[in-house]
């Protein structure tokens, strides 16, 4: 019963459930900024560069048996992914408001306690 007891304390502890709901939210914001990278982004910026390169297709980029247009697309999707990303975290950031909390006054123990010391040195 020790192990289902602790098992259970461990699955209701906050942390647990925090990271469940981070992965949720998570997986929801990574498909809003997948959908703004391939629907918006892509069309409106590496469409033309690809047609002004004569590539069409970049999926099908091949060099004798090696199909490195795949692994270019993945690079240059994870890299507008990482930019959007930065853009959005940056805003966000900026939008909290950035407070200093104010210094704590010490407790009673300590200013007893930094009493005692200034007499010692006395």
């Amino acid at each position: 019963m020790g192990f289902i007891k602790e098992f259970k304390g461990f699955v209701i502890k906050g942390n647990v459930v925090d990271l469940a709901v981070a992965v949720v939210i998570g997986t929801a914001f990574g498909a809003i900024v997948s959908s703004l990278v391939d629907d918006v982004i892509t069309p409106l910026l590496l469409t033309p560069a690809l047609k002004t390169a004569h590539v069409e297709n970049l999926d099908k980029l091949t060099w004798g048996a090696v199909k490195y247009g795949n692994f270019v697309s993945a690079i240059i999707k994870f890299t507008l992914i990482a930019l959007v990303l930065f853009i959005i975290i940056k805003a966000m950031n900026a939008l909290i408001d950035k407070k200093v909390p104010d210094p704590k006054e010490p407790s009673s123990t300590d200013k007893l306690l930094m009493e005692i010391r200034d007499a010692l040195k006395k």
